[in-house]
C-alpha cells in the first residue's frame, strides 16, 4: 500500500483529535515504528546541493516548529528529507501559551498556532541531539533552532540568542535565529534596524569565537517573518550582507487574516500557517534576492501543498525549501513529490 494511500486512510482519526494531541501522538508513532524498524518511506532520488558550504543530498527540509525538543530526529529522518531543522529551543524549559494553542482551518488547508516556544530547554535539546543515530553516524544535515525565553526582556535577548548559540554549536550542521515568532512577546522587534544591527554583529562575533575554538565553521541562518514591507525587506537585507550572515529562512507565520475571514477559528490569536502564506512568503522571497542575489542564500518556506509549490519558491530565488503545514494536510508523500518536482 502507498504511502500516500495510508495517510489518506489515516488522517480522518488524526483530524478527529485535538490538533496538538494528533501532533504528539504522530511523533509518538514516527519514535516507534523506527525503532521497530517498521518505517519504509521510498526516499527521493538523489539530488545534491551545497548551499552555506553544506551539501545538502536533496534539497527539501523539515521546517522548525515539528519536532521542538530533538525528540524524533531518526523518525522524521527516514521520510527521506534532504536536511531536519528541529527547535525552537530557549536557554531554560518552558511550557508555552496556555491550551488549546493549536487550530486546524481546513478548507483553506491551514493552521493557526500560538504554541510559544514550548520546550525543554536547551540542555535536554542537546541530550536528544546526542542520542539519535542521525547525529551519531552523521547521516546527514541537521538545522538547530534558536530562540529567547518568554520571561526574557526584549533587550536582554542577545544573552538568549548567544547562550543557546554556544550550547548548540558543536552539534550543528547550521543554526537558525528565529526573530520571527509572533507568540513571544515583543520578538518581532528584534526585526527593526537598530536592533537587528546589534543582534546580528554580537551573533557574528561569537561564531567567530565558537569556530576557533571548535575548529569548524557553522554557518547562521535568520529566520523572518512574512509581514514586513519594502522598506523592513531592504532594512533585513542590507543587515544579512553587512553582517555576512550565511542564509536567510524566509517566512515563518503569518499574522495576517485576510484569506481565512469567515472560518471558524479565523480570529483566534497566533501564526497562520500553510496555503494562505504561500503567496506572502514568496513575495519576501523574491524582494530578498533582489537585494541579495547570490551572496547570501534563502530558504523558502511558507505554504507548499505540493511538488509545484516548491519548484514556484525555486523559481521565486529560494535554493532549498522547507515543509511543515503540507506534511499535516498531505502527509508524508509530499516530501519525495517535492523532490521529485525540483530534480525534474
Amino acid at each position: 500500500m502507498s504511502h500516500k494511500l495510508l495517510y489518506a486512510l489515516a488522517r480522518p482519526l488524526l483530524f478527529a483529535l485535538d490538533p496538538e494531541t494528533a501532533h504528539n501522538v504522530t511523533l509518538h508513532n514516527l519514535r516507534r515504528l523506527k525503532a521497530l524498524g517498521l518505517l519504509h518511506v521510498r526516499k527521493p532520488a538523489a539530488d545534491p546541493r551545497t548551499v552555506m558550504g553544506i551539501k545538502f543530498p536533496n534539497p527539501v527540509g523539515l521546517a522548525a516548529g515539528l519536532d521542538k525538543d530533538g525528540s524524533c530526529i531518526d523518525g522524521l529522518a527516514a521520510l527521506g528529507f534532504g536536511f531536519i531543522e528541529i527547535g525552537t529551543v530557549t536557554p531554560r524549559a518552558q511550557p508555552g501559551n496556555p491550551k488549546p494553542r493549536m487550530f486546524r482551518l481546513p478548507a483553506r488547508r491551514a493552521i493557526i498556532n500560538r504554541m510559544g516556544f514550548n520546550n525543554g530547554g536547551v540542555d535536554a535539546f542537546i541530550a536528544n541531539v546526542q542520542a539519535s543515530k542521525f547525529y551519531q553516524e552523521k547521516q546527514g544535515v541537521l538545522g538547530l533552532n534558536i530562540g529567547k525565553n518568554a520571561d526574557t526582556p526584549i533587550e536582554r535577548a542577545a544573552d538568549d540568542y548567544l547562550h543557546c548559540l554556544r550550547k548548540v554549536y558543536p552539534y550543528a550542521s547550521y543554526v537558525t535565529v528565529n526573530i520571527s515568532s509572533p507568540n513571544t512577546k515583543n520578538l518581532r522587534q528584534l526585526q527593526g534596524a537598530s536592533e537587528l544591527d546589534a543582534l546580528l554583529s554580537q551573533l557574528k562575533g561569537e561564531q567567530a569565537r565558537l569556530a576557533d575554538k571548535h575548529g569548524h565553521y557553522v554557518p547562521i541562518t535568520l529566520k523572518i517573518a512574512p509581514d514586513i514591507d519594502a522598506d523592513q525587506i531592504l532594512d533585513i537585507a542590507g543587515a544579512l550582507l553587512r553582517h555576512k550572515i550565511d542564509g536567510v529562512i524566509a517566512t515563518n507565520t503569518t499574522l495576517n487574516r485576510r484569506d481565512v475571514e469567515g472560518l471558524r477559528y479565523a480570529n483566534e490569536p497566533g501564526g497562520l500557517s500553510g496555503e494562505p502564506v504561500f503567496d506572502l512568503s514568496n513575495i519576501v522571497i523574491r524582494a530578498l534576492k533582489k537585494e541579495l542575489g547570490d551572496a547570501v542564500p534563502i530558504i523558502g518556506v511558507g505554504g507548499i501543498m505540493q511538488g509545484a509549490d516548491a519548484k514556484a519558491k525555486i523559481d521565486a530565488g529560494a535554493q532549498l525549501v522547507q515543509l511543515y503545514s503540507g506534511l499535516i494536510y498531505a502527509g508524508p508523500a509530499l516530501v519525495r513529490e517535492c523532490a521529485d518536482a525540483l530534480k525534474s
